[in-house]
């Protein structure tokens, strides 16, 4: 394995360092203000930040736009996973701060199904727009009245229906924890549902494109993460009730649903993981500046035993999860993200869990500031729980990983060894 980074790699981590130092870090405080004030001027707290519209231009022409999108002639500048996971490491310092590179979640993983997956038209449509950073996207598959960590319990209704009107899809149904919903600018949602309820286990699936202005589609409301809505992107609740869109918006099929999501997910589970090592990245360095800073007992509190054990901990697990998901990231570009499966189930659990672990002793570390708005660790420490459920929780990947590593030792046919021996 060789986990060197390409030269255009390592020069497009200065000019992304630069980029943050310049224009994202000195803005943190501006970005939340933007928002609260779009909120009482306006009464809208879902109106986009003009500092990120900003920003994008300066962005795209550094060269520092669309890096996520492997293989595509649509994305020349696209990277392989392994020279991705260093900048989207840099990226997930601030969690607003990937939108304005177009390399923000959930359109990442929408745009690598339109390219993977979509037909010439669908790309045309949404798949263009997406790229050049005008619209944002949606993926609803969670629902709130089935344990959605299972997607065959999916319920939502996508129905065929022939008529002299034209060839349709009808959707029923109720999806929650849609990121993205709340932003005006989001015009698709990708929504998985069961086109045939009696076929195979896992070919009752599919996924349809929806425009977001389709009759019939209704936005709940904002759900709040911790008590943060996340404004102006949010994760919505929204109800499907009697949605009609063109055949031709079905992907791939009927039956296909599961598929999709496989290739979807696996790429949105390592860019999730590669933030996660950014936010824990700079978690620890918070924690470092605020140790040196602050004197108890008579000494700095960096000279007490029971921080120089998390510091040296905190460094070890981060240099741990970074490791297995360059690994998991050199098998995706090497041998394809199924060979993959089980290291990108790792990191999924591997990584949100040693980010938990910093931010919390971080937060520590600054006593009563840490969990304040005066620093950036109570807002990260709540999106990154998150991540433990968000794309499959911790105990679905890790079942999955024991499935793999139980595969390996089964015994031959008729040669099971008594339990005494």
């Amino acid at each position: 394995m060789d986990f060197d980074y390409s030269d255009r790699c390592k020069a497009l981590q200065e000019k992304l360092v630069a980029f943050m130092d310049e224009h994202i870090y000195p803005n943190e405080n501006a970005f939340h203000e933007e928002v609260d004030e779009n909120g009482r001027a306006h009464g809208n707290r879902w109106v986009p930040t003009q500092l990120i519209e900003r920003l994008k231009p300066l962005a795209r022409d550094q060269g520092l736009w669309n890096l996520f999108l492997p293989r595509s002639p649509r994305a020349p500048e696209g990277l392989s996973n392994l020279d991705y996971a260093p900048l989207c490491e840099i990226m997930g310092r601030v969690p607003w701060a990937p939108e304005v590179f177009n390399c923000a979640a959930p359109d990442t993983g929408n745009m690598e199904t339109l390219e993977r997956y979509g037909s010439e038209e669908h790309k045309r449509r949404w798949l263009e727009p997406l790229l050049r950073g005008e619209i944002r996207s949606a993926f609803a598959m969670t629902e709130p009245a089935v344990a959605s960590s299972d997607a065959t319990n999916i319920a939502t209704r996508i129905e065929h229906h022939r008529s002299g009107a034209g060839d349709d899809y009808v959707i029923n149904g109720h999806k929650w924890w849609i990121s993205g919903a709340g932003d005006p600018r989001c015009k698709l949602f990708i929504v998985m549902g069961k086109t045939d309820p009696e076929a195979a286990r896992h070919q009752q699936q599919s996924m349809i494109l929806v425009p977001s202005d389709a009759p019939g589609i209704t936005i709940v409301r904002p759900l709040p993460v911790f008590g943060y809505d996340d404004a102006p992107h949010g994760h919505c609740e929204i109800l499907f009730e009697n949605v009609r869109v063109p055949a031709q918006n079905l992907l791939l099929g009927e039956g296909r649903g599961f598929e999709i999501a496989q290739g979807r997910l696996g790429p949105g589970r390592i860019h999730h993981c590669m933030r996660a090592i950014g936010v824990a990245e700079r978690a620890l360095e918070l924690m470092c500046r605020r140790l040196n800073e602050r004197v108890a007992f008579g000494k700095r509190l960096s000279e007490q035993g029971v921080w120089r054990e998390r510091i040296a901990q905190a460094r070890i697990q981060i240099d741990t999860a970074r490791l297995l998901t360059l690994k998991a990231a050199y098998m995706m570009d090497t041998v394809g993200n199924k060979v993959a499966q089980a290291e990108i189930a790792m990191i999924k659990v591997l990584a949100p869990n040693v980010a938990q672990q910093v931010l919390d002793w971080a937060i520590q570390a600054h006593g009563a500031a840490g969990v304040s708005g005066e620093f950036p660790l109570a807002y990260q420490w709540a999106a990154n729980r998150t991540l433990r459920l968000a794309d499959g929780p911790d105990e679905v990947h890790r079942n999955a990983i024991a499935k793999i590593e139980l595969g390996k030792y089964q015994p031959e046919p008729g040669r099971l060894t008594p339990a005494g021996d």
